[in-house]
């Protein structure tokens, strides 16, 4: 069996390992070592929590430990995509360095730019940064790369994920061609493999698993959530997430939540606050130290659930989390195995549980694709989805009402209504009658078709008030022209005047007849 004193690792190197306890290499630690301790490019593949931290740790503290840095001019880079694993390699360098005098600046957002400036100009042999951070520093003057000896990109496929591959290309660019390149990934994204194509030189490629694989030290499961009514969704489902954690019992005793969206992680980590469990979030919009805050409460002990987005699921190391819960499906499917990585770590046995609601069935198929596995289904500890509400039965008074509406004789269409004449708004009969016969003031020669005055027109005269007062009132010659108006108009009657007709209407219509 090999151990870390057959790598060639320097015996104060060694004391450091022995010291934090560790005795057998993992399987890309024995490979990929003894290439970095040769100066030969590697390219690492392996799924998280199998040791990649240490591949390019432990050689690159063995070589740097002869040499001296300058100022601005650090000896080796460390490139990282989030915060919180960059402050974890960090850690990792303080731990097994502690026999050997060499400086490190960790470059990261959150944290002011005077401190991070007073370590580069002491001159550092280890600089650990994010990109964004980096490039801030080198574009104000701050730092130079022409001295970088070591150059490691870590977890290069959250670097894709997160758009800094631009920035990894132009850092690339700022280094000297001599470097020597560890590139450390999960998977192998055609885009990864187009700049490992183009910046590395010959690397040794340690692959120890096959891409984007879970350990098989994790029990993996998922239920099926359907809520009773959409609106209900959000609170049934973290009514669930309570049940599966509470269903664990003493087997839980920590566990990271994972959300897809930030606001979630916020509603999440309040609402199991408010039902006595010990949680508290993490996300990108939270403020460096209280990150960081976090992450150490979670690693003592002092706190039982992380809730977290995905800026928690790659890289950090926290060897004892019992359990994975993932609230919502990753829509992208390597997540899913950065996420359940965090538990089952250096050969612990963990669990992975994943609530998965009717529209997250399609990002389920593309995780057991990649994964090539069947995902076993879980029970809902809360039971089947609710029956639909039936509709109630009809009472006995509404039957007999449906009875004697079934029994009502139709009235006949000639009887209806004209639907023409419900869209134009209902005229009355005495107004259909006045489009088809004349009027008793009017003349057999302008209207031949008829003679006859109407009984509907002689019973309305009657009612009218007598034709002194309309002349007084209106005039004659006003009543006229609109008598003349309406036998000419073959157009549908005009709804809502009644009998009266505002003066500046008559006006236009005057106008428009004597033009």
């Amino acid at each position: 069996m090999t151990t870390f004193a057959d790598l060639n690792l320097s015996p104060k190197v060694l004391k450091a390992v022995e010291e934090a306890g560790y005795q057998t290499p993992t399987p890309i630690q024995e490979q990929a070592i003894p290439a970095a301790l040769e100066g030969r490019d590697v390219l690492g593949i392996a799924q998280t929590g199998t040791g990649k931290t240490a591949s390019f740790t432990l050689p690159m503290i063995t070589r740097l430990a002869r040499g001296r840095a300058r100022a601005r001019m650090p000896r080796s880079l460390v490139l990282a995509p989030t915060r919180e694993l960059a402050a974890q390699v960090a850690e990792n360098f303080d731990t097994y360095s502690k026999h050997v005098k060499l400086t490190k600046a960790l470059l990261i957002g959150g944290v002011s730019f005077k401190e991070q400036d007073v370590l580069i100009d002491r001159g550092v042999d280890v600089l650990i940064a994010t990109p964004g951070r980096l490039l801030d520093h080198f574009e104000r003057g701050k730092l130079l790369l022409t001295g970088i000896e070591i150059m490691v990109v870590d977890e290069a496929d959250r670097m894709l994920d997160m758009g800094f591959i631009p920035d990894i290309e132009r850092i690339f660019s700022l280094t000297p061609f001599t470097r020597q390149t560890l590139f450390f990934s999960a998977t192998m994204a055609p885009e990864i493999e187009r700049i490992t194509n183009t910046f590395l030189s010959n690397p040794v490629k340690v692959e120890v698993a096959r891409q984007a694989t879970a350990s098989e030290t994790i029990e993996q499961s998922v239920v099926m959530f359907r809520p009773s009514r959409r609106e209900n969704a959000a609170a049934e489902k973290r009514a669930l997430l309570r049940a599966l954690i509470d269903a664990e019992g003493a087997r839980c005793k920590n566990a990271i939540i994972f959300c897809n969206r930030k606001t979630d992680v916020d509603i999440v980590a309040k609402s199991l606050k408010k039902y006595g469990y010990d949680a508290a979030p993490i996300h990108g919009d939270l403020e460096q130290s209280q990150r960081m805050r976090t992450l150490d409460g979670f690693r003592d002990g002092s706190l039982r659930f992380l809730v977290a987005s995905d800026v928690a699921a790659r890289g950090l190391d926290i060897p004892a989390v019992s359990h994975v819960f993932n609230f919502d499906v990753p829509s992208h499917s390597e997540d899913y195995v950065h996420r359940i990585g965090r538990t089952g770590r250096a050969g612990r046995e963990g669990k992975a549980m994943m609530i998965c609601a009717p529209a997250d069935e399609k990002n389920l198929g593309f995780i057991e694709k990649l994964i090539a596995r069947e995902i076993p289904r879980g029970e809902n500890p809360l039971g089947s989805r609710p029956a639909p509400e039936a509709a109630p039965a009809p009472s006995e008074d509404e039957g007999d009402r449906r009875e004697r509406r079934k029994d009502r004789p139709r009235r006949d269409r000639s009887e209806r209504p004209d639907r023409k004449d419900e869209a134009r708004g209902a005229r009355r009969p005495d107004d259909a009658e006045r489009s088809t016969e004349p009027r008793a003031a009017e003349t057999p020669a302008a209207e031949p078709r008829t003679t006859e005055p109407r009984a509907a027109e002689t019973a309305s005269a009657e009612r009218r008030p007598s034709e002194a007062r309309v002349q007084e009132g209106r005039g004659q010659e006003g009543r006229d022209r609109r008598d003349r108006r309406r036998r000419d108009d073959s157009g549908p009657a005009v709804v809502g005047l009644g009998d009266h007709l505002p003066t500046f209407i008559e006006k236009s219509f005057e106008e428009r007849m004597a033009g």
